[in-house]
Order: structure tokens, then C-alpha cells, then sequence
């Protein structure tokens, strides 16, 4: 009768198992402290933290893949992976081609990084990753832009002279300033942009919902503050 019992337990549960959704949840993994590949070969971050967390309270299956930011949302959209977690800011411009989540983290301040105090950000040149906010809002302000395919690459143009200084979020390039004495953050923040949410298809109605109810339940019982004081993100919620 026990062992009647045990194996019934054990079909239930592989069936509940075989019944959860996989999702496959797209990220940059060059981004930290957001998200980043570690020593292992594994996607990690505040983000890698937050979307497990998120999947398990969803019941959902979840499988992270890393893809360049420059064609993150088209391969959303061609069905490549089923959400984007990428420190992506909420936009109009965005919210026009897919849809997002509530935001999980608040808007966040875009920093400059340069070589030195007095670095000309106004009349020199300005580094920024294609398709952010940042470059988008250099570009609109006329100030002289020179754009990379990633954020590494916008932090060496600042080194070797090929730009002024680099604007992104102040929370990437704090750290990247704190290891290098040769770099300096400057005192000037520019806020661009909205919070920080999921992006989903746009017919994707029901995934963008069950994560809505996590992101809320992980609002609620202070989980989601943790996370992002543990991982240094930004402001919490009220």
C-alpha cells in the first residue's frame, strides 16, 4: 500500500512537472550588474536572480539564452526566445513593437564616465550602446555620437580617446568607475526613459500576466527591494 502510495505521488508529480510551460527568457549577459556571463559559463546578475524567482512563482519552466542588444527585439518578435530581461527601459518608441510588464525596477539615472572631471560633454564627442536610450538621447540633444554594438566596447572608446565620455546607466558604469582608478564618474546625471520591465510579445497577453502577478507578489511581501539592494540596482519602492 505504501509503495501504491509513493508511485502515485511520484506519476503526480512528474506530471505536474511535464505540464509546466517552458519559457525561454532572452538577456544581453553583458551588462552587470543586470546581467552577465560568469566564471562558468552561466547567465548571472541581478536580473538571472530576479527571472528565476519570477518563473518559479509563475509556475513556469525557464530556459535563459543570450543574444546581442542591437537585435534583441527583433528576435523576440521572430519568436527566438519568449521574453526579454535585459535592463530595457520602457519606452513609447519600444511599447510600439512589443509589449512590457510592469516595471520591476524605477527609472534609473544615466551617468557620463570619461577620463577626467573637466571632460568636455556638450561640445565633444559622447559614446553610447547602439539602440539605448542613451544614444537616442544624444542623438536628439545634437551633441556628437559614436555608437557600439556593446557597453564594453563604449567604456574602451572613452580609454583609448575615441570619445569624451560614455553615457549609460549610472549603475553599470559606477562599478566599472570604483575598479579603475584612470575613470571618473561625473557629477552630471540625466534621467531618460522610464523603469525597467519584461518585454513580451504583444499577443503574448497571458505570459505578460502571470508575470505581472509574480512581479506584484515580489512587490508586496518586499522580495523584489531585496533584490534589487543585494544587487545595488537602484531606488526601491515605496
Amino acid at each position: 500500500m505504501n509503495k501504491l502510495m509513493i508511485t502515485a505521488a511520484a506519476l503526480a508529480m512528474c506530471a505536474s512537472m511535464a505540464s509546466a510551460e517552458t519559457i525561454r527568457m532572452g538577456t544581453e549577459g553583458a551588462y552587470p550588474p543586470w546581467n552577465f556571463i560568469n566564471d562558468d559559463g552561466e547567465v548571472d546578475g541581478f536580473e538571472r536572480a530576479l527571472g528565476d524567482e519570477l518563473c518559479k512563482r509563475a509556475e513556469l519552466t525557464c530556459e535563459w539564452v543570450t543574444n546581442d542588444w542591437d537585435s534583441i527585439i527583433p528576435n523576440l518578435v521572430s519568436g527566438n526566445y519568449d521574453t526579454i530581461i535585459a535592463g530595457m527601459s520602457v519606452t513609447a518608441e519600444r511599447d510600439e513593437v512589443i509589449d512590457f510588464t510592469d516595471q520591476y525596477t524605477l527609472p534609473d539615472p544615466s551617468g557620463y564616465l570619461a577620463l577626467s572631471k573637466d571632460a568636455d560633454i556638450k561640445g565633444g564627442v559622447l559614446a553610447a550602446q547602439t539602440g539605448t536610450i542613451q544614444a537616442a538621447w544624444v542623438a536628439e540633444q545634437g551633441i556628437t555620437l559614436v555608437e557600439f554594438a556593446t557597453p564594453e566596447e563604449t567604456v574602451a572608446a572613452v580609454r583609448n580617446g575615441e570619445a569624451d565620455a560614455v553615457l549609460a546607466d549610472a549603475t553599470y558604469l559606477g562599478p566599472i568607475a570604483a575598479e579603475d582608478d584612470a575613470l571618473v564618474m561625473l557629477e552630471q546625471e540625466v534621467m531618460i526613459g522610464g523603469g525597467v520591465g519584461m518585454g513580451i510579445r504583444e499577443s503574448d497577453t497571458e505570459l505578460k500576466e502571470k508575470f505581472n502577478k509574480a512581479i506584484q507578489s515580489m512587490k508586496a511581501d518586499g522580495s523584489l527591494n531585496k533584490l534589487i539592494v543585494e544587487w545595488e540596482i537602484g531606488e526601491t519602492f515605496p
